[in-house]
């Protein structure tokens, strides 16, 4: 369904987001080139401080390669949701109104239908607005608030969990990496105000000129080849054939010496 939503939401006249909290980060020498006069490599301490953490509220738009963010100490409910709640009524306003007025039952059927397959749907209220974004976050105890998902569906929002050890198709992970090695990479931050003020100016870069993101490509289509013939397919070397079955090989001499040496007890 997150995969759906990737490929066809926007099509379908929907803003695709997707949500995380990265971190914590710590203030630690972090690994990484940087620029230095010939001779004169970057030293790093032999020691240090811990002084605190900081966490990446981040909000991304695959579609355009826009990121919102905020640096944060620590991202309880009482922190993030009311950050959220801005975040969405900005992006809402920038949103056209839908075109199409449906009527009540064709505008749940629409609703429901980014339901479909799932072995546990979340309960949506008896009256819907028209749907305007579906939210692509993690499945978290946070992002379970009742209280947040009533304000989030009452403004057009629907939201899809991923599941159980599935954060890689969570695409705010990409970008998260992104801005974490352009921020922090090469550096040794001495507080965790610094760590903040470094990950959003290296958002403010990033949205001066945004890169989009798309759903699959290459490694998508590498990962289903190495899938098919992991569970289906049994490759050959020298051409693209295949079996579907293994075939038997002969043993080599090595491995005879080793199956002969195995002790018997």
């Amino acid at each position: 369904m997150i995969e759906h939503a990737y490929t066809e939401g926007e099509r379908k006249g929907l803003a695709v987001w997707t949500e995380d909290e990265a971190g914590p980060y710590q203030t630690v020498p972090y690994p990484g080139a940087s620029w230095q006069p010939t001779g004169e490599p970057k030293r790093r301490p032999h020691e240090y401080v811990r002084r605190g953490t900081a966490k990446l509220l981040t909000l991304f738009h695959p579609a355009t390669g826009e990121v919102r963010v905020r640096g944060v100490r620590r991202a309880t409910n009482e922190v993030l949701h009311p950050w959220l709640k801005e975040e969405f009524a900005a992006i809402l306003e920038t949103l056209p109104q839908p075109e199409e007025i449906l009527n009540p039952e064709h505008n749940r059927a629409k609703w429901k239908s980014w339901q479909e397959g799932l072995s546990v749907r979340i309960t949506l209220p008896e009256e819907l607005p028209p749907l305007r974004m579906l939210l692509v976050w993690d499945n978290l105890a946070g992002h379970l608030n009742a209280e947040l998902l009533l304000w989030m569906f009452a403004r057009g929002i629907m939201v899809l969990y991923t599941p159980l050890g599935g954060s890689w198709l969570n695409m705010s992970e990409s970008i998260q990496r992104i801005l974490v090695s352009r921020a922090l990479c090469g550096e040794h931050p001495r507080q965790p105000e610094q760590i903040i003020e470094w990950l959003e100016a290296a958002a403010r870069g990033w949205n001066r000129d945004p890169t989009p993101f798309e759903w699959g490509g290459r490694r998508a289509k590498r990962r289903a080849r190495a899938r098919n013939r992991r569970h289906a397919l049994y490759a050959l070397g020298g051409s693209g054939a295949c079996t579907r079955r293994p075939i038997r090989r002969r043993r080599s001499v090595m491995e005879k010496w080793r199956h002969a040496s195995q002790a018997t007890h």
